[in-house]
């Protein structure tokens, strides 16, 4: 987009691009092996206590010999998409625009293989940053019919898990139902809801 080597000043091709010049200029650092250390130790707190917010976390790694400014901890926190986990204020109440969904597997029988399929998304802490793992799973037999790991966290990679499973495994019995239906496990927090499709 913009070339050096253009008679064109680079000011000026920044701003025929609407690019600002510190976008342009800007050569991104890699993360140092002590914020990774860091980030793998405030993980491992995180796993251990989800209640803790950054103060605590600070706190934790103090005794663990690590002394951390806790605006750092709040940045690291925020880079790796960590908060703590703490009952909000009126959480019973249902907001009034969100559509209720009935749970659609309240009276069936799960009594055979490939009847119902669920599917789960999780993270894996790596040496280098995280990878994202789809599981698409059946209920009666806890077998994994498909899985895939991705490095970015987007549609594909469980498209591609779902259409494995189907290829492999047929349609499950409950996509065949009229309307259809799938079940979703909601990531991190175990619930299972069913939706209909159509």
């Amino acid at each position: 987009m913009v070339d050096r080597t253009d008679p064109l000043p680079v000011s000026r091709q920044c701003a025929l691009l609407d690019l600002p010049r510190s976008t342009f200029y800007h050569v991104p650092q890699p993360v140092t092996e002590e914020e990774l250390e860091l980030m793998a130790l405030i993980d491992r707190c995180h796993l251990e206590h989800p209640y803790y917010g950054s103060r605590r976390i600070r706190d934790w790694l103090e005794d663990e010999g690590r002394w951390v400014n806790r605006k750092r901890v709040q940045r690291l926190m925020r880079t790796m998409g960590l908060a703590a986990l703490y009952p909000k204020r009126n959480l019973s109440l249902a907001n009034q625009a969100h559509k209720v969904y009935p749970y659609l597997l309240r009276n069936l029988v799960i009594d055979r293989p490939n009847q119902v399929w669920a599917t789960d998304v999780t993270y894996i802490p790596m040496a280098r940053g995280f990878v994202y793992l789809v599981a698409i799973m059946d209920w009666y037999s806890r077998r994994v019919l498909a899985w895939r790991v991705s490095n970015t966290l987007d549609t594909s990679f469980c498209i591609e898990a779902l259409n494995e499973a189907i290829e492999t495994y047929g349609v499950s019995m409950i996509a065949l139902m009229e309307p259809p239906m799938f079940a979703l496990m909601a990531p991190r927090r175990g619930t299972v809801s069913a939706f209909q499709t159509g």
